[in-house]
């Protein structure tokens, strides 16, 4: 009752090979940027009309394709909520997760807003899989490590001190001996901001503890790139936070 099913039937065959052939080669493309507009129309209570559709864009053999799904999946998790984006979102994110670069950045770009999204239970499930982002099929491509980095600044509010020291700690030492500067310097800003989650949440032994691995592995570096990178550590972070790694 909500659209004339004529009109919803039309939409869900935009995913039919032959009309590719036939109509668009872009059609697919066309079909999966308007998804999430369709589901908000039909809300999440008739989600099952498109789910098979949605498995289908998702495993198109277009990368084009799939690149669109990735960008906008977290628009899709708050349209269906938990239960949904658990049950089928999750699978498909993971995924993309795997899938080539192209695709990779769009759910890297929005990581915050579908983490954010899911229990505490599956979210921590992905504390292992974030150091992966770090590698790209392309070493080049660098703006894919300060994406991550960006990401990773605001990931932080969403997993205790102990969760940020085990994993997320060693991406940051990490992307701070990027040979790309722009991608140490945003990463010197997310050394700053573990270093407040930790003083924040007084974590105050594990704060010391990366700050003594921040002066072993930069402040007494052989080369001098390590410790100029010490040097913008202690600039970007707290006042107080820059005399306790000096002394």
């Amino acid at each position: 009752d909500i659209i004339p099913q004529p009109l919803l039937d039309q939409y869900l065959s935009m995913t039919d090979p032959a009309r590719a052939q036939t109509v668009d080669t872009e059609i697919a493309k066309h079909c999966a940027y308007s998804l999430p507009g369709v589901a908000l129309t039909l809300g999440r209570q008739n989600w099952h009309c498109l789910k098979d559709t949605y498995e289908t864009l998702a495993s198109d053999v277009q990368w084009k394709v799939r690149r669109t799904l990735a960008f906008s999946i977290h628009e899709l998790a708050v349209i269906l909520g938990d239960q949904l984006t658990a049950a089928d979102l999750v699978p498909i994110f993971n995924g993309f997760l795997k899938d080539l670069d192209e695709v990779r950045i769009g759910v890297l770009k929005h990581l915050y807003d579908f983490l954010k999204l899911l229990h505490a239970d599956k979210r921590r499930e992905y504390l292992y899989q974030l150091q992966e982002f770090v590698v790209t099929d392309n070493s080049r491509n660098w703006r894919f490590r300060y994406e991550l980095a960006e990401q990773l600044i605001l990931i932080l509010e969403l997993y205790n001190p102990n969760d940020v020291y085990d994993y997320l700690r060693h991406i940051a030492l990490t992307l701070c001996s990027d040979k790309v500067s722009e991608v140490r310097w945003i990463s010197f800003k997310l050394v700053g901001a573990i270093l407040q989650k930790f003083y924040a949440n007084n974590a105050n032994a594990l704060g010391l503890n990366f700050i003594n691995e921040l002066v072993v592995r930069f402040r007494h570096c052989s080369k001098w790139v390590g410790r100029q990178a010490f040097a913008f550590i202690c600039q970007v972070g707290m006042f107080c936070l820059g005399v306790s790694l000096c002394t």
